[in-house]
């Protein structure tokens, strides 16, 4: 389990993630959109990688009301380290979740993984996501 939790949308936690994303090249990271709601805990998701949370959850962050143009470029910014074998964890705003596939979609050229919980088993599980695959097994 990774303990860091680097919040981007805090100035000092940005550019800590960002001194040490430079110097771990090899560590793996989860884009947590979204900070979640105090009731949920998603701590066990740390076991993918590093939590690196996107947007806040109360104030400007935490909606798309009017315009969509200004949290797809927030979400821009703060993807734009995002590899291929780093984690989405898609919680928060649904409208938030669609921009946030746009802006990983161009830093990944379509490939990309993403954790989901699976209320079952109570463990995240993760999912190969490969936008331009129009074969393979799920045809």
């Amino acid at each position: 389990m990774k303990n860091k939790i680097y919040k981007l949308y805090e100035p000092n936690s940005l550019k800590e993630f960002l001194e040490f994303y430079k110097k771990n090249p090899n560590e793996k990271f989860v884009y947590v959109i979204q900070h979640p709601p105090e009731r949920i805990n998603i701590l066990s998701a740390s076991d993918f990688g590093h939590l690196v949370i996107c947007l806040s959850n109360t104030g400007s962050d935490s909606q798309v009301v009017y315009s969509t143009g200004p949290a797809l470029r927030k979400l821009q910014k703060c993807v734009k380290e995002f590899r291929k074998q780093d984690y989405l964890l898609a919680i928060g705003d649904p409208m938030l979740l669609v921009l946030a596939g746009i802006a990983i979609n161009d830093v990944t050229n379509g490939q990309f993984n993403q954790i989901k919980w699976n209320n079952k088993t109570f463990r995240y599980f993760p999912l190969e996501v490969d936008v331009y695959n129009k074969g393979g097994q799920d045809g």
